[in-house]
């Protein structure tokens, strides 16, 4: 297993998960409610910052790894999906808009990886679909960890609307990959 600064940023973002979980279980006179808040949203922020960082680095410094690509969309799904389950918990996101999120998730990076056995991986290769579904996300998210007015706006709104929209990108990509995928699933299927 190779280790760099790509790869040590990504291990981060991992360790970043229980942090903002154990946040919201500080005793009551450790934190207030908004400055647990205001700590979630910005581990959340250093994480996606990292996620940006480890990709630009790993290219910059030539320091590209198998590994490297195999952990970075692991980490990424695994700090989404704990940060919605956590909106879920305290009742600031849907679990209809979670549930939508994370299945596709899991739905997609299984698609990827039967694809990348048979072959055929550059079929469902991240788009720019895709890229926007994950801005939107990372957008909504710290929005509606924060719940607090930013400079005279409403963060939940704001964080509610787009996580919604997010969702629905979500859904769209999916059908894009799956019908990216659909001829060689359909090859497959007409050769048994």
């Amino acid at each position: 297993m190779p280790f760099n600064l790509p790869i040590l940023l990504t291990w981060l973002r991992i360790v970043a998960i229980p942090l903002l979980i154990a946040i919201y279980y500080l005793p009551a006179d450790w934190a207030t409610a908004q400055e647990r808040n205001l700590l979630a949203t910005l581990i959340f922020i250093a994480a996606a910052l990292t996620d940006w960082a480890d990709g630009y680095l790993a290219r910059k410094l030539n320091q590209t790894s198998a590994f490297g690509a195999f952990l970075d969309p692991v980490a990424d799904k695994l700090m989404v999906a704990a940060a919605l389950i956590v909106l879920v918990q305290l009742g600031r996101a849907d679990a209809i808009v979670a549930t939508i999120i994370i299945g596709r998730e899991i739905t997609i990076s299984a698609l990827r990886e039967w694809m990348a056995k048979i072959g055929a991986a550059k079929s469902v290769a991240v788009s720019m679909l895709g890229k926007i579904k994950t801005t939107a996300q990372m957008a909504a998210i710290p929005l509606l960890l924060y719940q607090a007015p930013l400079a005279g706006h409403d963060t939940m709104l704001a964080g509610e609307c787009l996580i919604w929209v997010a969702a629905l990108l979500t859904l769209w990509s999916m059908g894009y990959y799956l019908r990216m995928a659909w001829p060689e699933i359909a090859r497959r299927s007409a050769e048994k």
